[in-house]
């Protein structure tokens, strides 16, 4: 028979957020999520839970993390040329399980730390999680993810451990605040090696100029017509391309846009 996997340690790995209306520093509500969520687990699994970020230990956003839960904030230095991504995977090498928010707030949200990290590990990664069962009937163990989708829809995932997971937003968690808490933690700085990014220097920081611009086509239906569609479920045409390679998809793709003068090229 195999003997059953014990969880150990998990990692939830916190960046700072920005208020949206004010921009004062604070916790990030993705983060936040996913150390509720760890915290759930370590307590039922009986298992360490380690938070870490990589930036400045004086960021006076980490004391959020503390009232929410956290016992400890290790934080590893890490400038702006510096690779977070990888500095962090390094950290979290050996651990059972490595959760994260699905992006930052205000900051360096492009979303792509936890795929980072996951790559430099070569780890799976499951994305958009909003509930996490760990099953360790299995002799190499594995979590079971509630993934979330579009319109309300949900689905289910099985992956083998180690892994990483990012959780989603809208996830099944409900962080609470406690001042208790925030006196009694502690930010730690970390004695860890850093890592220039190779990225660095292709990358442009600054504000934002104009907002994207959605490509849609022109309505052309009368306006009784456009009635009758949003009371019936009719279908407004289009192609579903299925078959066929790349090129040729993306050949349907650039006719729609020529078709109804979305490009010009």
């Amino acid at each position: 028979m195999n003997a059953q996997r014990r969880i150990e340690r998990i990692a939830v790995l916190v960046s700072k957020g920005r208020h949206p209306v004010s921009g004062t520093p604070r916790y990030s509500r993705n983060d936040a999520l996913a150390l509720e969520l760890g915290r759930k687990l370590a307590e039922q699994h009986r298992a360490k839970l380690d938070v870490i970020h990589a930036g400045d230990p004086h960021d006076p956003a980490l004391n959020d993390y503390l009232a929410l839960g956290a016992r400890e904030v290790e934080v590893l230095a890490c400038g702006e040329h510096d690779d977070a991504a990888r500095a962090l995977a390094e950290r979290v090498r050996g651990y059972d399980l490595v959760l994260t928010g699905t992006r930052a707030e205000g900051a360096h949200d492009s979303g792509m730390l936890p795929y980072g990290v996951a790559a430099a590990l070569a780890l799976p990664i499951v994305g958009g999680a909003v509930d996490i069962d760990i099953d360790i009937d299995a002799a190499s163990g594995s979590a079971i993810v509630r993934q979330f989708l579009p319109k309300g829809l949900r689905r289910r995932v099985q992956t083998t451990l180690p892994a990483v997971i990012a959780v989603h937003p809208l996830a099944n968690a409900q962080p609470r605040y406690a001042y208790a808490r925030l006196r009694a933690g502690a930010i730690r700085p970390a004695v860890f090696g850093r890592f220039k990014s190779d990225e660095s220097g292709a990358w442009r920081v600054g504000p934002v100029e104009r907002k994207p611009v959605k490509f849609a086509a022109a309505e052309k239906r009368s306006g009784h017509a456009r009635m009758l569609s949003a009371t019936t479920t009719e279908s407004r045409g289009g192609n579903v391309v299925i078959e066929g390679s790349s090129v040729e998809k993306a050949q349907v793709i650039l006719a729609y846009l020529r078709e109804h003068q979305l490009i010009d090229y």
